[in-house]
């Protein structure tokens, strides 16, 4: 059953297995359980980003997991360790049940041991290219962060620098090492 599942309705018809799946290019892929220290790094970066924005009601935020459909013929469906989008953005939809028919502002990507940087960077052009304003691929391993606003525009930033990202979530700063608890 699960060979056939190439759309992205398919894939939101699809029983729940117990595992984690992204659709990229009408291909079904499954995502292995995230460590703990994934978890604990993602579920902080959410955690300070939500702050920022729920104090500001700037939009919303979502959590890993949670599907945005990115391209259609053939159907992409990516789930980010954390997203934003723009309160304007989200006040275009009748209904966010679904997979959020359209590309965050910023999406955050935690690096896993057993990801490939070439995979993870891959992943950050596909959301740039869907419209995604700013990706933060997160190194848990030399605690430092890239920020991908387009192919040729990437920063990395150690856990001493500030990560300025007001450009995709107005106002929000933070130091590098606060990701890392």
């Amino acid at each position: 059953m699960i060979s056939k599942i190439n759309t992205a309705e398919q894939l939101s018809r699809m029983p729940d297995d117990g595992n984690r799946y992204e659709l990229v290019e009408g291909v079904l892929h499954m995502m292995s359980p995230a460590g703990g220290r994934h978890g604990r790094i993602a579920g902080r970066v959410f955690q300070l980003l939500a702050n920022h924005v729920y104090d500001r009601k700037l939009g919303c935020t979502f959590a890993a997991e949670t599907g945005f459909l990115i391209s259609t013929n053939p159907d992409t469906v990516r789930a980010p360790d954390a997203a934003f989008v723009r309160q304007e953005k989200m006040d275009t939809l009748d209904d966010d049940s679904g997979f959020l028919p359209f590309a965050p502002d910023l999406a955050v990507e935690v690096v896993s041991p057993n990801d490939t940087f070439a995979d993870v960077e891959s992943k950050a052009f596909m959301w740039l290219e869907s419209g995604t304003r700013l990706v933060l691929v997160v190194e848990p391993e030399s605690q430092t962060v890239h920020a991908f606003r387009s192919r040729q525009n990437i920063t990395v930033l150690t856990a001493t620098e500030i990560l300025d990202a007001s450009d995709a979530v107005a106002g929000w700063s933070v130091q590098v090492s606060e990701f890392f608890p």
